[in-house]
């Protein structure tokens, strides 16, 4: 219904012109549309029902049409009950933003590796691509039963697919954006029309600074006496006031921001009127946000900018909220077993980097009031990844000023702040890893019980997280695991501890079996097929939590390097002396990790149209990658370090996982390497797995298969 009531269709007058005055004689309908759907909890129900991509292309017409209209001369600010032209945009604008998420700390650029980001992030391309992919393929007959309609029904613009080039404007934009997080920006000119923008941006927001000085030393002159603090008559502030479209003011942002934050850090305008001039530029155009969001938190990320006291003086003061918070924190994480140091000594005003100061500055002079919800759905979630985002521990100190603005919120700003410490401290990380793993071994039977019973899970991730007196102690690892582990910067060392963990864990329940009954009598002890079953469900465990922290990018690292590395690296570096009921589970487990990670990740069916547009589409080459690795330690070229009843176990238990539940894996490697591994589990009695191998490897081993049978 969002996507029919947001494609109003478009008269038979396909001009630029036409088109124009369509959508101006919708703007209140979309208006009020836009601020219903922009509530803080719309985009998780758009993707619950898979329509975020959907959505955005029905926001990307509006973005491009509404920001290239121009505000009425008297136009003074958006924040009010009126619908204007910046208003719809701004409302579709930064809506869309929120569907691609592109606040994301930069952070996550610069760690990209192996051609793609740290986390798989939604991107505006991406979005596109998979709208006219679901157009294309799955929903290729709603075209035809649309296309017989005559009634002009909302159904037929969803059908057709978008391109990115389509919006001129939006795609300058996009570009723009990616290049202020990229690099720094230049100065202020007066021969750039841009500059020349900026300089009107400049002396509208800077009106009202009562602190005499210059911004830039590179403004224009009008910019300059409006800075000063020279006074303007209504009709002069009138004039001064840029009534322009919504993309080329949002052209001009970043450079205004850039004026201004350097201008406050040389100490030329203070912070209040540095707070003033941003909540001015926002109240004028709310889509500002957007630049002021991903200016601050590049700016952050690359750490060049100062601290500053949160005092109360200059910048608003946490006050006792900072230690209250930061005590409870402390509380939280030692319940569930994760112990940190204080990072605020007491009788110290707490400090912040300049950019972050003046963002949470300006997200706190924001009302909670319903019609802004379209703002508070990019603010919150900024600050957090911005904080997220630095080095430095700022998250408590943001959210203490939140509880000071907002007390019912204190629990929700209690639990945002406990990601804090993860983002810095790789001991807290593998606290954390750790405690998870023994919660869910301490309350598990060795007897082996499914594992959706309520006692592992239950141990790992708690039955709820607050009562009737606030939060719940102790409260479970688990959770707290899913709420912090998109903050974990050093995924590599996520993924080695988790897998060491694997081990670790199925050491500990080969010797509870060894040891559990009479040392030469198997019947006074349990199967081992119950150790097996646990070690199972371990294994699922670690590759749920590696494939939450890490995603596509850390699953294809464990296929092509952690594991092979392990395995590779000499026998004590594992565990010392493990006994060969100990390395027949830790093979096993290893397996099934693998597996786990990769069937969670990619799938069991064959590689989509759609598949094809993303990570999906390195299934092949990883897993082909893996397998040629076994192939070459089975017929000799590689020589391992690991037991080799670990290495048994591991490729018996992957291949079988594999030709049973993933069969069309096989057919993408290549048949020399499907020969070597049949060859090797032939060598170990394994000849029905090996035919198994071969039988699914495609038309390709036809005639391998034949000769196998023949032997």
């Amino acid at each position: 219904m969002v996507v029919k009531l947001l494609s109003p269709p478009l008269p038979s007058d396909s001009s630029l012109q036409g088109s124009m005055s369509h959508y101006l004689s919708q703007k209140s309908t979309l208006n009020a549309i836009l601020l219903g759907v922009s509530y803080v909890d719309a985009v998780h129900i758009f993707s619950l029902y898979g329509m975020v991509p959907d959505v955005a292309a029905a926001l990307m017409p509006l973005c491009e049409a509404f920001g290239s209209m121009p505000p009425p001369s008297n136009h003074r600010s958006t924040i009010v009950d009126e619908t204007s032209v910046y208003s719809v945009f701004s409302c579709a604008f930064l809506c869309l933003l929120r569907l691609w998420k592109f606040y994301k700390p930069p952070q996550e650029y610069c760690l990209a590796g192996r051609g793609g980001s740290v986390r798989l992030e939604l991107t505006l391309d991406y979005l596109v691509l998979m709208h006219n992919s679901r157009i294309e393929f799955p929903n290729s007959s709603a075209t035809s039963t649309n296309s017989g309609s005559s009634t002009g029904s909302f159904d037929e613009v969803p059908t057709q697919p978008i391109y990115i080039d389509s919006f001129p404007k939006l795609r300058a934009w996009y570009i723009q954006n990616q290049a202020c997080i990229a690099s720094t920006l230049s100065g202020l000119g007066n021969t750039n029309p841009v500059h020349q923008v900026a300089n009107k941006i400049l002396s509208m927001i800077c009106r009202k600074m009562t602190k005499s000085g210059v911004v830039s030393g590179n403004l224009s002159s009008a910019s300059s006496s409006s800075v000063s603090g020279s006074s303007l008559s209504t009709s002069d502030d009138s004039y001064q006031r840029p009534t322009l479209p919504a993309w080329e003011f949002l052209e001009a942002v970043p450079y205004v921001l850039e004026a201004v934050l350097t201008a406050c850090y040389h100490g030329r305008i203070s912070s209040r009127d540095m707070t003033t001039s941003l909540r001015d530029l926002v109240d004028f155009l709310p889509a500002s946000l957007a630049a002021i969001v991903s200016y601050f938190s590049a700016e952050i990320t690359r750490g060049i900018w100062k601290a500053v006291p949160m005092n109360g003086t200059e910048w608003p003061s946490p006050g006792a909220a900072l230690h209250s918070i930061e005590d409870e924190v402390k509380e939280i994480l030692a319940s569930a077993g994760v112990q940190i140091h204080s990072c605020y000594p007491r009788g110290v005003p707490p400090m912040l980097p300049l950019p972050m100061a003046a963002l949470v500055s300006l997200t706190i002079t924001f009302k909670l009031d319903r019609s802004l919800d379209y703002i508070h759905g990019i603010i919150g979630q900024a600050l957090e990844n911005c904080a997220g985002g630095s080095s430095w521990p700022s998250m408590p100190i943001i959210g203490a000023l939140w509880t000071q603005k907002v007390r019912r919120w204190h629990d929700f700003i209690v639990l945002s702040c406990i990601r804090s410490p993860f983002g810095r401290d790789k001991d807290a990380v593998a606290q954390l890893i750790q405690s998870c793993f023994s919660s869910f071994l301490r309350s598990s039977p060795s007897s082996g019980s499914d594992i959706t019973a309520s006692r592992g899970v239950g141990a790992l991730m708690g039955e709820s997280i607050t009562g009737h007196q606030g939060l719940h102690f102790p409260m479970a690892p688990g959770f707290i695991y899913l709420r912090t582990c998109r903050t974990f910067h050093d995924t590599y060392f996520v993924s080695e501890m988790i897998l060491r963990q694997v081990i670790d864990c199925s050491h500990k329940l080969a010797n509870g079996w060894s040891s559990n009954g009479p040392p030469h009598l198997k019947s006074g002890r349990p199967p081992l097929s119950g150790a097996a079953s646990m070690a199972s469900q371990v294994a699922m465990l670690g590759a749920g939590l590696l494939c939450v922290a890490g995603g596509p990018l850390l699953v294809q690292v464990l296929y092509e390097e952690t594991l092979p590395t392990l395995l590779l690296s000499a026998q004590e570096q594992m565990l010392e002396d493990p006994g060969p009921v100990a390395s027949t589970l830790q093979g096993y487990a290893m397996a099934n990790m693998l597996f786990f990670c990769g069937s969670l990740l990619w799938g069991s069916e064959k590689t989509s149209p759609i598949m094809k547009l993303s990570f999906l589409s390195r299934r092949p080459r990883v897993v082909g990658t893996h397998m040629d690795f076994i192939a070459g330690v089975l017929d000799g070229h590689i020589l391992l370090g690991c037991d080799p009843g670990t290495w048994k176990a591991y490729v018996s238990c992957f291949v079988f996982l594999v030709v049973k539940f993933v069969p069309t894996w096989l057919r993408d490697i290549k048949l020399d390497t499907l020969k070597k591994i049949a060859v090797g589990l032939r060598s170990w009695h394994e000849h029905d797995l090996a035919l198994s191998l071969l039988e699914r490897g495609g038309p390709k081993t036809i005639s391998a298969v034949v000769e196998t049978l023949l032997q």
